[in-house]
């Protein structure tokens, strides 16, 4: 079964510190933050994610979607907090996707949970995207060690020499 990742942004820009320190300065930049930061979870987890942000106070928004490489990101619409989206979700798709709602919103959680979904607070979502980075940096530093791919790359010079030498005699 097929997994997705639902991500109440305001709650988790609201829960890490390092994303309420950039958002001091600049909430578009904290949502780019963590949008980047999801993004490569979901890809490295290989799982579909999206991302909702309430525009619910904005007057006479619509619901907007767009990606940010394979991460869905989601607006809501003028009067629909990001909690109503993530319900409709789960109950629509609940069935068809393994589904892990991030917030640390209790009351979302108790929600969600009774709906189906699988809840994961904010900080264990945090403890889970830095481990996955953590291990996508080692992994990279792997793929930069050089691979032996010929036997002749694995054999001392010295060796290689003399085995040259005889294979030359008659």
């Amino acid at each position: 079964m097929a997994s997705y990742l639902l991500v109440d942004g305001y709650n988790i820009i609201n829960s890490w510190e390092e994303l309420k320190e950039i958002q001091k300065y600049s909430l578009e930049d904290a949502r780019d933050k963590l949008m980047e930061l999801i993004e490569n979870y979901r890809a490295y987890k290989g799982i579909k994610a999206i991302l909702v942000f309430d525009a619910h106070l904005v007057k006479g928004s619509k619901e907007k979607h767009l990606t940010y490489g394979g991460l869905e990101v989601v607006y809501t619409k003028e009067n629909q907090i990001a909690d109503e989206y993530i319900e409709k979700f789960v109950d629509e798709y609940g069935k068809l996707y393994y589904i892990t709602v991030a917030t640390s919103d209790w009351l979302e959680q108790q929600v969600v949970l009774g709906r189906g979904a699988v809840r994961i607070s904010s900080r264990e979502l945090k403890r889970e995207v830095y481990k996955a980075k953590k291990a996508m940096k080692e992994r990279y530093k792997l793929s930069k060690i050089p691979k032996i791919d010929n036997l002749e790359d694995r054999i001392d010079k010295n060796i290689l020499e003399e085995l040259e030498k005889m294979r030359r005699e008659p």
